[in-house]
């Protein structure tokens, strides 16, 4: 596995991959690797010759309250789990070389990015589309893969890829779990035995949800007071949002007629964990025009 630090390292090295005619999937991550991450890698590893991971904390995507200082960081195990996985390259920059002294250019996509997480986190995804558009840039790569954990992150990359005609296609993989059905998430570990316990709410209240639906159950609002009386049962739970929406372009729903994303953020202690579910649509691999 090559690690690669700088920016120009990183390009020049895809513009000798490509040359040769590489296909180079492309991973971008946070670090903190599990189970999520490494599905995402494998899929990428089994569809493309060459393996990119980038491992990036990103400051611009936390707001001044949150928790970049404390996002939980492994960078020895997360090599030892790329090599693993079979990354080709490991690109991990630090911020001074992705956010030089001067940098004044933000990518943002409207509409998308303000609703659910963009509105109780104003900026986040403005952050998230600059590094991944800086990503796109310097990686190159021919497949981006994302987890639909966070898919209002994918809605957002994917439209962005889109409209700014990136030529890169953005693969959804669904949602990997725990065995008890906690969605994985580097933000799991903050969480104490008992929230942890408490935080298995999420995934009843999506499995409640899903029921309703294939009872017959269109109102969104009926299967949103279900879902919220589910997770305000459990103790140390504290609602952020919990929304029905269109599943494409995240505008609300009154009656289901066509997939909708059933999503919310709910902290348990200090952790702020989201989930998701389509309904009106089996969950499944998912395209950049899904």
């Amino acid at each position: 596995m090559k690690i690669i630090t700088t920016i120009e390292q990183m390009r020049e090295h895809s513009d000798r991959l490509r040359d040769e005619g590489n296909r180079i999937g492309f991973v971008p991550t946070m670090g903190f690797l599990h189970e999520g991450h490494l599905s995402l890698m494998r899929k990428a590893r089994e569809e493309n010759h060459t393996l990119v991971t980038s491992i990036f904390v990103n400051p611009t995507q936390f707001g001044p309250n949150e928790d970049f200082k404390s996002y939980p960081r492994d960078p020895e195990n997360d090599s030892v789990l790329c090599r693993k996985v079979g990354t080709d390259v490991l690109f991990a920059p630090s911020a001074e070389e992705m956010y030089p002294e001067g940098s004044k250019t933000i990518v943002h996509v409207s509409g998308l990015t303000g609703v659910l997480c963009g509105a109780s986190r104003p900026g986040h995804f403005d952050g998230v589309t600059t590094v991944v558009a800086k990503l796109f840039s310097i990686v190159q790569p021919h497949n981006a893969y994302f987890g639909l954990k966070d898919y209002q992150q994918y809605r957002v990359i994917a439209t962005m890829v889109r409209d700014l005609n990136m030529g890169v296609n953005v693969v959804g993989l669904p949602t990997v779990r725990e065995d008890d059905g906690l969605a994985m998430s580097s933000r799991n570990s903050y969480l104490s035995e008992e929230e942890r316990r408490s935080a298995l709410s999420l995934n009843r209240a999506l499995r409640l949800a899903e029921d309703m639906f294939e009872d017959g159950v269109l109102d969104s609002a009926a299967i949103r007071d279900r879902v919220r009386e589910t997770v305000e049962e459990a103790p140390h739970a504290r609602i952020d949002y919990i929304e029905i929406v269109d599943a494409v372009e995240l505008t609300p729903v009154e009656t289901i007629s066509g997939p909708s994303l059933l999503a919310m953020a709910v902290y348990f202690g200090k952790a702020r964990l989201i989930d998701n579910t389509v309904l009106g649509k089996r969950r499944s691999r998912a395209g950049m025009n899904s």
